[in-house]
């Protein structure tokens, strides 16, 4: 099982995909026959495989990065191939002076492994003449321009569907821990169930983390996309959405950290704590019904809290408070400003 896991994948690719590699990869070998004197259009197959991605974006810049490596490769195998030959030596020391060169210019990845790669193939096949090593620039054009030819007209994903998902859970969750914050401040709390509550509420950085990546995939998914246009309006409520859930994630772990760390068995008995409390339930009930707002119609969250989110928004008029013992009065008074920020992030205001 170990062996295994170490060359598949969680995550299939899609198929839709593969079959847009498969279409431009043999369009890509026919296209090359057709139109240079070569029976093996290996370069433009490879251009082909490589430069058809997820998005369209992605595509133009492995078409940038495959032409950069192949004709920086193939120049440097020609003038060593036309002073040195092509023996095997000649291979092996053109292949160390092209990946030396990628580093010198500091080109990315894609470009730094295609370099070597081109002028190795170049030099092992034993070109030398100039018309080889420019059709071999030419069927990479052929196969880069194909790929992306493809990938413009066989259905462009958009990928929004994530983007949405996660914001829509990390809401949910945002509004779990304030209810957990709320239930703490309720009655005594034992030191695991404090240090339980922080590991728990930590958790919404890596979920944030998750969200911000989907809403960047989204946008690489957008972008030169011909559909663009429908999209964006949906793409960019959900970037605003994100960065309101940003902020809440942000005040509901400080308000974790903020109990954990000044705690103590008389707390819940603060009238003012007791109304922090049902603040930060109405907090939690107005978040899980924003998020229910801004779900797709054919969603539906667990039929047991559907007659939460029946109701119209509980949050009310920002809390009179009495002047706090000292020992309560720092906690009292940062829960008190956290919770009027993240009455302003669900509000809007």
């Amino acid at each position: 099982m170990r062996l295994t896991a170490r060359f598949q994948s969680n995550n299939r690719v899609p198929l839709l995909q593969a079959v847009k590699t498969s279409v431009a990869t043999v369009l890509a070998w026919f296209v090359a026959q057709l139109l240079l004197p070569t029976e093996l259009p290996i370069f433009a197959a490879i251009a082909a495989l490589l430069v058809v991605q997820p998005s369209i974006n992605q595509s133009l810049g492995k078409a940038i990065e495959r032409t950069l490596g192949v004709v920086g490769g193939v120049l440097v195998a020609y003038g060593i191939g036309l002073l040195f030959g092509n023996s095997s030596w000649i291979v092996l020391m053109a292949v160390v002076l092209c990946i030396f060169l990628a580093w010198a210019l500091r080109l990315n990845p894609g470009s730094s492994n295609q370099f070597p790669i081109s002028a190795m193939l170049v030099l092992s096949i034993g070109a030398t003449t100039p018309a080889y090593a420019f059709d071999r620039i030419i069927e990479t054009f052929i196969g880069a321009g194909i790929a992306l030819v493809v990938n413009i007209l066989i259905v462009p994903p958009v990928l929004l569907t994530p983007a949405h998902d996660s914001l829509t859970l990390l809401a949910r969750e945002v509004a779990t821990t304030l209810d957990r914050v709320a239930r703490a401040l309720r009655a005594p709390q034992t030191n695991a169930a404090l240090a339980e509550m922080m590991i728990e509420a930590r958790l919404l950085r890596p979920m944030l983390g998750s969200a911000e990546k989907a809403i960047v995939q989204a946008e690489e998914s957008l972008t030169l996309n011909p559909r663009q246009a429908s999209y964006r309006v949906i793409l960019d409520a959900e970037t605003v959405r994100y960065e309101r859930l940003k902020a809440l994630v942000t005040r509901a772990i400080g308000m974790t950290r903020a109990l954990h760390d000044h705690y103590d068995d008389t707390l819940y008995r603060e009238p003012t704590v007791q109304a922090l409390s049902l603040e930060l339930e109405r907090a939690a009930h107005d978040l899980r019904l924003l998020a229910r707002q801004d779900e797709r119609p054919d969603e539906r969250v667990p039929a047991e809290e559907d007659w939460v989110l029946a109701e119209d928004p509980a949050l009310t008029a920002p809390l009179v408070i009495a002047a706090p013992p000292p020992q309560h009065w720092i906690l009292i008074g940062s829960l008190m400003e956290d919770l009027r920020r993240v009455r302003e992030e669900i509000t809007g205001e």
